[in-house]
């Protein structure tokens, strides 16, 4: 599989939580993938986990791709999580690829937060017209 295959598949992955058809993450993963989160210090090992852990979600956000960047086997996505309250938060989705499926996910999360008065000379806002 190529870059704009393995990019399609994030995107349809982006497309399945937005729609709660979680089902379709099974065409999307590898049986045996891996998913870490770092900053929880969590790893969901295989699709009966995979599928235990987002059966469970409380409630799945709604997701906003920033950019998608393919090279190879690997697809990075930026985003915003929007769980329904609140701001969203930034993610960062690293991607490795292994026969045209998901392999490994990596995932970081970030809250927003204000920018500060100090930086303003040298900076620009970035607004989501930007993405």
């Amino acid at each position: 599989m190529g870059e704009r295959e393995n990019q399609t598949v994030v995107e349809r992955l982006i497309g399945c939580i937005n729609d709660r058809r979680i089902e379709v993450m099974d065409e999307l993963f590898h049986e045996d993938a891996v998913m870490d989160w770092p900053q929880s210090g969590e790893r969901i090992v295989g699709g009966d986990s995979r599928r235990g852990v987002y059966g469970a979600f409380p409630q799945l956000p709604t997701i906003t791709p920033r950019r998608l960047l393919a090279a190879g086997d690997l697809v990075v996505a930026e985003a915003s999580l929007d769980y329904g309250g609140g701001p969203a938060y930034a993610t960062v989705f690293i991607f490795e690829f292994r026969d045209g499926k998901i392999a490994r996910e990596t995932a970081y999360w970030s809250e927003p937060f204000e920018a500060p008065e100090w930086r303003s000379a040298w900076v620009q806002l970035a607004t989501s017209a930007d993405a």
